[in-house]
């Protein structure tokens, strides 16, 4: 029943995938680029995917809707949160084995593992929702500790059709990559962070125009708690239906994602999909809303190198940039809630530009963009894009190790196009050595962790996935399928007779 209902997604996305103009594409081990300057070399070394039953060497059903990736700062593994199947999956990268799957299934939301309630999440349409039992959606990630913990939001709680009450974050131990403690949420939360002193955790929440704060600067997780929540502007209010699901991607406020404080710790800025756009200040000093800072449309994702902010332009495809002392001398001499800010520059990659990260020496930015099915790599230091290569379509998460000598993304899909069920992984090779210009956060020494699991596929001379489409990929199953509804129809016809 399971093959049966990939092989009906894969038909109905085909054809809605043509329907929308987008082809989709896929990467092959083996892939490689090298910039016109021969300063940076990218190679596809490995994947996971989902969709085709042909390559039983990159096959892996646990990639399922993949969102996001994490690497650890040690080196040593790499997590993939899988949306849709409710499981982060962690995999090691002296072996590419797959170590262990980490369900995201609870009985209900108290039990020993459950922090006691807050009083500033409450359900208000489920009334019984801390009772019920789930499944969490993953959708980021972002590590406190050095290292040692793994703080995994969920999208929803997979009763709540609508997010629109308390959703939940797992905190996974690295040492047994195991959940040791559960906390509630506001609504919809995506976008996650950890201070530089991991002494806060800060959690956007899509779903409401707020931002969650979590105090960790306690050694022992009992004595982690919540802190007010941060509302920006004005708090959504929440009222559909319980039976019928509605597009809360558009509808959900400023669409709050990406989420970075700044070096000193002293704010918190978080980026507005949505609504009116911009970047929303909160004051770390008494954990107060600021306002908002004047930034191109539709920002999706953070982050701060070498003194500079970066942000991705998701719908414009680019990746800007704007001098983090800019950035701050604007909240200072902010008038109310406005905050003008000049200075921005942008730099054009493929579309629907995603998750970016940048390498150790903040000379490169990579950039994941969605609709162009592509790893963009842009130059800092001249603000233009020097090297893409194709990945499975249509990425979302990216994430790049800390010497930065592999980038692993992963693809989503889109709902009615097709596409995603793939984890890339990439080798990243650099003419001048990488120097990480960041201090280099104490990591925590971990446990060995036992393999389960088939190995990822390295093999540059192993069979490429498909020829760019999943009705090619799975041909022989969809004649398959067709004949046995034919002889069925058949049998039924004649039973009838």
């Amino acid at each position: 029943m399971k093959r049966h209902l990939t092989i009906l997604a894969v038909v109905m996305g085909t054809v809605g995938c043509l329907a929308q103009g987008l082809a989709v594409r896929h990467s092959r081990i083996g892939d490689k680029v090298t910039s016109a300057d021969g300063k940076i070399t990218i190679t596809c070394i490995g994947k996971k995917q989902n969709f085709s039953f042909r390559d039983a060497a990159t096959r892996d059903e646990d990639i399922y809707s993949p969102k996001s990736v994490n690497f650890h700062p040690d080196g040593s593994r790499y997590y993939v949160n899988s949306l849709e199947g409710g499981a982060t999956i962690v995999y090691d990268m002296a072996t590419n084995k797959k170590n262990k799957v980490i369900k995201h299934q609870f009985k209900s939301g108290t039990g020993k593992l459950w922090n006691n309630p807050s009083t500033y999440y409450k359900f208000t349409h489920y009334t019984d929702g801390q009772n019920r039992a789930f499944m969490g959606k993953p959708v980021e990630s972002t590590f406190s500790h050095g290292g040692r913990y793994l703080w995994v939001p969920y999208y929803r709680r997979s009763f709540d059709i609508n997010a629109q009450d308390p959703s939940a974050i797992a905190i996974i131990d690295t040492r047994t990559d195991s959940i040791v403690r559960m906390m509630e949420t506001g609504p919809l939360p995506k976008m996650v962070a950890c201070s530089h002193d991991s002494h806060y955790i800060a959690v956007a929440h899509w779903g409401n125009n707020t931002v969650g704060l979590i105090d960790v600067s306690s050694a022992d997780p009992t004595q982690w708690h919540h802190l007010p929540y941060v509302v920006v502007d004005y708090e959504l209010k929440l009222n559909y239906s319980l039976s019928s699901s509605v597009n809360r991607d558009s509808n959900s406020g400023y669409a709050l994602r990406g989420t970075v404080f700044t070096p000193d710790d002293r704010y918190l800025l978080v980026g507005c999909m949505g609504g009116g756009g911009g970047i929303a200040v909160i004051d770390m000093n008494d954990r107060s809303y600021l306002g908002r800072l004047n930034a191109p449309s539709n920002l999706r994702h953070l982050v701060v190198k070498n003194g500079y902010l970066y942000a991705s332009a998701n719908r414009a495809g680019q990746v800007c940039r704007v001098p983090l002392d800019t950035v701050l001398h604007a909240i200072e001499k902010r008038s109310g809630k406005s905050m003008p800010l000049k200075g921005w520059e942008s730099c054009q990659v493929g579309g629907g530009a995603r998750t970016i990260e940048a390498s150790p020496s903040g000379n490169y930015v990579f950039a994941a963009c969605n609709s162009a099915s592509a790893l963009y790599v842009v130059d800092t230091r001249t603000m233009k894009p020097v090297a893409n290569i194709t990945v499975d379509s249509f990425p979302v998460g990216l994430h790049i190790s800390t010497d930065g000598k592999f980038v692993v993304v992963t693809s989503q899909g889109r709902s009615g196009a097709g596409g995603g069920n793939a984890v890339n992984l990439f080798k990243v090779e650099y003419a001048e050595p990488e120097v990480n210009s960041d201090p280099v956060p104490a990591i925590t020494p971990t446990d060995t962790i036992a393999t389960d699991s088939t190995a990822m596929s390295t093999d540059a001379n192993s069979a490429p996935v498909g020829g760019g489409s999943w009705l090619k990929d799975n041909v022989w199953y969809l004649l398959g399928a067709l004949l046995l509804v034919i002889v069925g129809a058949a049998w039924f016809s004649s039973k009838r007779k």
